[in-house]
């Protein structure tokens, strides 16, 4: 429906989004050696090897791939099906990360990333626990960083290119709100064999939410001193 394109909220405490393009630059590098070159069966063997697979996390102690299974709730986080799934998570994360890495700061940032991610997989494991299809991509976590965005900058200008032709200008509460309204449909709609893990989305935005309500307070009153 639409992408992010910018945003007009300034970085007020870090000087540069350090962890932020790291994220960025390592989910690139590792989908340009697991799936932009490869083919289908290989990329199906990475995918089973360390995507995270719900019948397999609650039923055995090691992935196919030889991993301990608990351990693809963070590998499934940097792997992706194709150049569309990768480029619109990045491109969320582009937009909208580096301003909730400048409220958390780089450690917070990335502990608040790792377990939106996590719990955002947890719950598609929760809601599909007798699935064998392998869940990759960064999308639990990006809901979690849409979510803190959401909290701390609601009233931020952010253009997006809606129905991806038309640039428009519209506060953050209307962009993201808009966003989880998308998500909640979908879910609703969703087919018994949808491809699209939406609980995903959904543990993670959730995540993201309840973290950032709860420090929200802390985060905004104590810009001294944070790393």
């Amino acid at each position: 429906m639409f992408l992010p394109l910018h945003d007009d909220t300034h970085l007020r405490i870090i000087r540069f989004q350090f962890v932020t393009l790291s994220i960025i630059v390592l989910n690139v590098v590792i989908f340009l050696f697991t799936g932009a070159f490869t083919n289908d069966v290989v990329l199906g063997s990475i995918e089973t090897s360390f995507g995270l697979t719900p019948i397999e996390l609650l039923h055995s102690n090691t992935a196919t791939g030889g991993i301990p299974e608990p351990f693809t709730l963070v590998t499934s986080m940097f792997l992706h099906g194709g150049w569309m799934h990768l480029i619109g998570n990045m491109l969320f994360m582009w937009v909208f990360a580096d301003n909730v890495e400048d409220a958390y700061g780089y450690v917070g940032f990335i502990i608040f990333y790792l377990l939106s991610g996590i719990i955002g997989g947890l719950t598609h494991v929760l809601m599909s626990p007798a699935s064998h299809n392998p869940l990759i991509g960064a999308s639990g976590a990006v809901s979690g960083v849409l979510a803190a965005y959401l909290v701390l900058y609601p009233r931020a200008r952010v253009w997006i290119l809606l129905f991806l032709r038309i640039p428009v200008p519209l506060p953050a509460i209307w962009v993201l709100g808009g966003w989880f309204l998308i998500q909640v449909y979908s879910l609703a709609a969703a087919s018994p064999n949808e491809e699209v893990a939406w609980w995903d989305h959904m543990g993670g935005f959730a995540t993201g939410l309840v973290l950032t309500l709860i420090l929200r307070a802390r985060l905004l009153s104590q810009p001294n001193g944070r790393n």
